[in-house]
């Protein structure tokens, strides 16, 4: 392994950092995006059941909101309970506007390794093609050993950029389509909290979960 990197040249150290990058991101959000941490399940449920046996206080609220994403957004509404259904929902919205900022954190630069990192491999083959091409103007193009290190540098640093780039394409586009899932289920939940705390919904939000 260390005989192929040192073959594609110094091209492959900027490769292998966006590689460990890549590798520390990925692992991140598939902590961070676990639906069991940002959408618990029956929190809508667990509200009503509060407001209904009248001890939704600030101290469960605050818990609620300390307890993840969702919960973050539930508090908004919440804190705003008092107020009409449109001073509730722009109450949602501003803090879901927050909420969502932090679910595509670090998205951004996995977006950007993914495009430069066959960059990175195009300029290790153009290296390559050059140390090629001044080995052939020094020793001619019958020795092939003297055109073996251009081409290792090419054809090392192509493949290189590509094993970085492709995987790490595949998990952007993943946890876009994630973090757009989860958006909406607190969408959902948000709306029928709103519904709930409102008298607009009679019924058992965690009955209706259950018969979904």
């Amino acid at each position: 392994m260390f005989e192929l990197i040192k073959a594609g040249g110094w091209s492959m150290l900027p490769l292998i950092l966006c590689s460990i990058t890549s590798m520390a991101i990925v692992i991140e959000r598939f902590w961070s995006l676990q639906r069991k941490r940002v959408t618990p399940a029956n929190l809508v449920a667990q509200v009503w059941q509060w407001s209904r046996a009248g001890v939704l206080d600030e101290r469960r609220v605050q818990a609620l909101r300390d307890g993840s994403p969702l919960g973050r957004v539930l508090a908004a509404g919440l804190a705003n309970r008092g107020f009409s259904r449109e001073v509730m929902k722009e109450g949602i919205e501003e803090v879901g506007r927050h909420v969502v900022h932090e679910l595509g954190r670090h998205l951004n630069m996995l977006g950007t390794i993914a495009s430069i990192a066959p960059l990175l491999g195009l300029f290790g083959t153009v290296i390559g093609m050059i140390k090629m091409f001044s080995a052939a103007s020094s020793h001619g193009v019958g020795d092939p050993t003297a055109l073996a290190g251009g081409i290792a540098t090419a054809l090392v640093s192509t493949a290189g950029g590509l094993m970085v780039a492709i995987p790490t394409l595949l998990f952007y586009r993943y946890f876009r389509s994630r973090v757009d899932d989860i958006v909406m289920t607190m969408e959902q939940e948000a709306l029928k909290l709103v519904e709930v705390m409102k008298g607009e919904r009679s019924r058992d939000p965690e009955m209706e979960e259950a018969q979904a």
